[in-house]
């Protein structure tokens, strides 16, 4: 076997002071046969991965500020492939301040810390469900529910969170409010995307699903029919339906 370079036999073992390489030898140590090479390293790497993600630098945080571990926007919190994103979240600030220093009522700074927060998540990629909500605010889930509904309707708007852009819970689906916003308010697509967090297309494509439903609907099929033609959920149809029941099958009939 030929002889390491002396260049090599001293400095080598020095990359045992770094993160990396001091892990890979901890499994190597302790689990020994459990992994080879290459799956020690990309379990290394994992680690890491996360490790690095949750650890910011404390400039980067602002005071009223909190790391919090959100669930990705294209993943669902049910799901066992979900895919969390670490996000930052505003708590408190100064304009928070200055509306309690006014006499601003505390329901109304916590509407307003809800509405910012979901947001903010939204930016980094995330989405905050009422528990995460509730968690950081140290309040009942059902206490937020109602302080988001409030705020929703007082602002004309829908926050995003998994209830509304992922249909979890009990929520209306968002398939609905925008539908509901286009039929019966009359508002413009492109206003209607940006009141709930939507993109244009997507705010396109569910009124196109729309209309196929009360294509069929006006034609006499029933939901199983719909749904099968459609590959809509029944529960989305039923509230399509729901909505053409009360807003646009009587203005056809007259």
């Amino acid at each position: 076997m030929l002889r390491k370079p002396d260049a090599y036999r001293r400095y080598h073992s020095a990359h045992q002071r770094f993160e990396k390489e001091r892990l890979m030898d901890f499994f190597e140590k302790e689990l020994p046969g459990s992994f080879g090479p290459n799956m020690r390293e990309i379990i290394t790497d994992e680690i890491l991965g996360i490790f690095y993600e949750n650890n910011r630098d404390v400039k980067s945080i602002k005071p009223g500020q909190v790391l919090w571990n959100a669930v990705h926007k294209d993943t669902r919190p049910d799901s066992q492939k979900r895919k969390f994103v670490p996000v930052v979240l505003t708590l408190t600030c100064k304009e928070d301040v200055e509306l309690l220093e006014n006499g601003t009522k505390m329901s109304l700074i916590r509407q307003r810390v809800i509405s910012r927060i979901m947001r903010e998540a939204l930016e980094q990629g995330a989405l905050l469900s009422t528990r995460d909500i509730s968690l950081l605010l140290s309040s009942h889930h059902t206490c937020i529910s109602q302080q988001r509904i409030k705020y929703e309707k007082e602002n004309h708007l829908i926050l995003p969170h998994t209830g509304s852009l992922q249909d979890m819970g009990t929520c209306l689906t968002h398939k609905y409010q925008i539908v509901y916003k286009y039929v019966v308010e009359k508002k413009d697509p492109m206003k209607i995307a940006c009141e709930t967090c939507h993109t244009q297309r997507a705010v396109d494509n569910y009124l196109k699903d729309f209309m196929r439903v009360k294509t069929l609907y006006f034609d006499g099929k029933d939901i199983n029919y719909i749904n099968v033609v459609t590959q809509i959920a029944h529960h989305v149809i039923k509230q399509y339906i729901n909505i053409i029941d009360q807003y646009v099958k009587e203005r056809k009939i007259s």
